[in-house]
């Protein structure tokens, strides 16, 4: 903690909450396989960061990349906004719910492995509908595709996060077309 702490100046160490956060979350996802932050944990950052503890409550309850309560093995966490929901997030929120065995958002399955979430924007539209799993964003799905990786995870696999269609980065489906180096010639 102190790494971080010594990173804010004199009197700004409160700012290090977030990452702090962040850091115990990621270590009781290691020591647990649950990725979470106790109160306990709010408790000892406040302490820390000589501020009081609901400040880091707030903080924690207020951003929805923190856990305050545990969750499954997988944080699958469907983008529910404008964009993903033209584009299909309702059948990626029905292949989570079918092939990870979940009632609905909130749920964790009942072997531990998956927790379903709904966020707002993860802030890559174009590659609409989005799964993020953990910290890896998956794009472009749609039912099957999110059947397939959601099998893949249990089964101890890690897909390669991106395009699940191979798109490249935000390019159109098919690839640049534009500024692509034939018009000069």
């Amino acid at each position: 903690m102190a790494k971080f702490i010594a990173r804010y100046p004199a009197g700004k160490q409160a700012s290090a909450v977030i990452p702090l956060l962040y850091v115990v979350q990621k270590q009781m996802g290691r020591a647990t396989g649950s990725a979470w932050v106790p109160k306990v944990a709010m408790d000892v950052i406040a302490e820390r960061l000589g501020m009081p503890a609901i400040r880091v409550y707030e903080v924690a309850t207020f951003y929805l990349m923190f856990n305050t309560k545990p969750i499954g093995r997988y944080h699958l966490q469907v983008c529910g906004t404008t964009p993903c929901m033209l584009r299909g997030s309702d059948e990626v929120l029905r292949a989570c719910k079918d092939a990870g065995g979940l009632k609905g958002y909130g749920d964790t399955s009942a072997d531990g492995n998956f927790t379903l979430t709904e966020v707002e924007c993860l802030g890559a539209c174009v590659n609409a509908p989005i799964l993020q799993v953990d910290d890896d964003y998956y794009e472009d799905l749609d039912y099957a595709r999110t059947v397939e990786l959601i099998e893949a995870l249990k089964r101890g696999e890690r897909p390669p996060h991106g395009s699940s269609i191979g798109r490249q980065t935000s390019a159109p489906e098919g690839g640049p077309n534009t500024l692509t180096g034939a018009e000069e010639g």
